[in-house]
């Protein structure tokens, strides 16, 4: 009798540790949302920040999958449209947002700019997400009133909501000759890593 007890007690635990073992080393999945600077626009394939941040979680041994979902060209009104199927069928546990300088660029209203991006921090921590937003700034000839207002919108949005801000995505990128692809607008292959470096210590200590 013991020995059948011991037997049918060691079935019980083993078939707890395989019920529990999938929990434990599920994957998360880390969704960046974003742009051309973010979808590796006139880099060869695999050698943009994204991409060297799978590489680095792969390195780390950190058991998170990056899904890019970044387009050339997007807005912030577009990155909220897609949002939703995005965390539908992907279901992440962060969600990088990368947008905000298209808006920028084409003169788009600060207030609309700002709605899309507050919609699209609530829909992803609404989904269960830890959103990190990544800062951009407009170059000086657009005003400096501009440019003050528009760098303030990333702060102020990571406050209200409550979110983790990489204050300036571009910071360290100041040579345009060294970093800067010939249109002077997207970073270049030797700039992608200080992009992740920009990135990864913001984005580092959710992934624990």
């Amino acid at each position: 009798m013991g020995k059948l007890f011991n037997n049918l007690f060691l079935a019980i635990i083993s078939s707890l540790l395989i019920i529990a073992l999938p929990a434990h080393s599920a994957a998360k999945t880390l969704l960046v949302l974003g742009d051309s600077l973010s979808a590796e626009y006139g880099l060869p394939r695999g050698s943009g920040w994204v991409s060297l941040l799978d590489k680095q979680l792969q390195s780390d041994k950190i058991n998170t999958a990056v899904v890019n979902a970044s387009i050339s060209g997007e807005t912030s009104a577009g990155g909220k449209t897609r949002l939703p199927a995005l965390l539908a069928q992907h279901k992440p546990s962060i969600v990088v947002v990368e947008l905000g300088g298209n808006d920028g660029l084409r003169g788009l209203s600060l207030a609309a700019t700002q709605s899309s991006l507050r919609e699209i921090i609530s829909m992803s921590t609404n989904a269960g997400a830890q959103v990190v937003l990544l800062g951009m700034r407009m170059p000086p000839n657009y005003g400096i009133d501009y440019a003050k207002r528009f760098a303030a919108m990333y702060q102020g949005l990571a406050h209200e909501k409550s979110v983790k801000l990489v204050p300036f995505f571009l910071q360290g990128l100041d040579d345009v000759e060294q970093f800067f692809q010939p249109d002077r607008i997207h970073p270049n292959q030797r700039a992608q890593t200080l992009l992740l470096d920009n990135v990864w210590p913001v984005l580092k200590p959710l992934l624990k």
